[in-house]
């Protein structure tokens, strides 16, 4: 059977933008600016980080309801858009009856522009913040970690998170929701956007299963928070493409008595908020990973897959002792994270084989919950590449250390467990001599490289200290409080 080609259809300035035979790696923002004639939306790092290429894209969650997401227009392929809705800085004005959208307004006050070439982005990421909150204003720690993505720095924070609150004090100016989600609705009940050769976006696990079986070259397209540079900055040709963020069953995360089951194309930032509730200790990792632009957009799945040595999301699963579903066609099968990585962005999936699920044991109710602890090292403390990050989970019985799990990123060619460090924990008495042992054996375990973000023995020296934090923070007798732990906590105390 010949397979047909169907357009990419999306919504875009209260009108269905219709797309035929546009590269399946065309980006967004290309498309804005050439095509619409957009150009309010800029160009500034081509990679995700600066924020300058913000929009906000609106689709249906599972509910049926309109969820809207700043991402990044620079990385984002345009047939990814298929059966959603788009807005640009643009668009703004109509809402606040064609003079300046409280948002916009808030700016001006608040002399939060300078050069204005980022403040586009600023503007569709405290848009989107403004959408979320109909209740009123945001607390400014929150304002500022969804500005986490915006980085320019013209005129420094503080005009901006005042204009975030204040853009709260105007007269509502909201979105109307209701045409929207009629428009997807009818969007979302027409063909997936395809291109024979090129580009496939299946709906069911059923059908994704039997492309990639038929098709096992093909690259595998998530959020594209990754894959994007591949193309922007790498300019390599990625042949065809197999979306999986049109496959419903594999964005949900589901909270099971067991398990934390996490879809390959659930977000990072659904995948986060799950594990965060279970383990607390996560949240401070989750809202370091990334931007809020690239959460809403890359997948935990994709992350893993790729197997990045930095990536963020494998130290932390592996601690917790996470298992990948994997899936050829109809068979499936289960590989413990720890062991599905062979080497350099190598690992166990074979031809035609995808992953499928991220399966997160939780403690049963009887059983104590591990130490659990995850410390992220980076030049910048927001969205930034780690050099370093060490995810820890201790099972102590009485001072005895019953089970432990050290995982790291950074230190090696793949995110691996330190094994020497934990046989030299393992059944010991969680004291001080029992950590020097396992700080020792990190050399045993890792072989760090010297790169842009940090040399072999500044590596080392951290995640040896990094373990001293974590026995500071866990020991059995006098351990650190909360307060001791937290920068924020010793502001607030002064």
């Amino acid at each position: 059977m010949t397979e047909a080609a169907h357009p990419i259809r999306f919504l875009h300035r209260g009108a269905v933008v219709d797309v035929a035979a546009a590269a399946p790696t065309r980006t967004l923002l290309e498309w804005l600016r050439e095509d619409a004639r957009c150009t309010g939306t800029k160009e500034g790092c081509a990679e995700g980080d600066c924020g300058a290429c913000t929009v906000v894209v609106g689709e249906l969650d599972e509910h049926g309801e309109l969820a809207l997401k700043p991402v990044n227009a620079c990385i984002r392929f345009l047939p990814t858009l298929a059966g959603k809705a788009l807005w640009t800085v643009e668009d703004l004005a109509a809402m606040g009856g064609g003079a300046l959208h409280p948002v916009q307004q808030a700016l001006v006050d608040c002399h939060g522009s300078q050069c204005g070439f980022c403040t586009p982005g600023f503007v569709m990421s405290l848009w989107a913040c403004y959408e979320r909150h109909p209740e009123g204003a945001p607390s400014r720690q929150q304002l500022a970690d969804d500005l986490a993505g915006n980085l320019c720095r013209c005129t420094g924070y503080r005009p901006i998170l005042d204009a975030g609150q204040r853009m709260f004090d105007a007269p509502r100016a909201a979105l109307e929701r209701a045409p929207v989600v009629q428009a997807l609705r009818e969007l979302n009940s027409q063909p997936a956007p395809s291109q024979p050769g090129a580009y496939h976006a299946p709906r069911t696990i059923a059908e994704l299963a039997a492309l990639r079986l038929a098709r096992p070259e093909a690259r595998l397209l998530a959020g594209g928070t990754d894959v994007g540079l591949w193309v922007t900055k790498q300019l390599r040709d990625l042949g065809e493409l197999i979306y999986l963020g049109d496959v419903a069953a594999l964005r949900r995360v589901d909270v099971r008595d067991d398990a934390i089951v996490i879809g390959a194309a659930a977000t990072l930032e659904q995948a986060w908020a799950a594990l965060a509730d279970e383990w607390p200790a996560l949240r401070e990792v989750w809202l370091r990973f990334a931007s809020l632009p690239v959460r809403v957009a890359g997948t935990m799945g994709g992350n893993v897959a790729n197997g990045s040595p930095i990536g963020d999301s494998a130290p932390v699963l592996i601690a917790l002792g996470a298992t990948l579903r994997l899936r050829r066609g109809d068979a499936l099968r289960r590989v413990a994270l720890d062991a599905f990585y062979t080497g350099y962005m190598q690992n166990r999936l074979e031809p035609g084989e995808f992953v499928e699920a991220i399966e997160v044991p939780r403690n049963a109710p009887a059983k104590a919950p591990p130490r659990l602890a995850a410390y992220k090292i980076s030049k910048r403390h927001d969205s930034d590449i780690s050099a370093v990050l060490g995810a820890f989970a201790i099972e102590l019985d009485g001072a005895r250390i019953a089970a432990v799990r050290l995982a790291w990123g950074g230190l090696a060619a793949t995110v691996q467990r330190a094994a020497a460090a934990e046989a030299a924990l393992l059944g010991r008495d969680w004291d001080e001599a029992a950590l020097q042992a396992a700080q020792q054996a990190l050399a045993v375990d890792f072989k760090p490289l010297t790169d842009m973000r940090a040399t072999a023995a500044y590596r080392l020296r951290v995640a040896r200290n990094l373990l001293r934090r974590y026995w500071l923070e866990t020991r059995p007798v006098n351990p650190l409080p909360p307060r001791a732990l937290s920068v924020w906590a010793l502001e607030e105390a002064r």
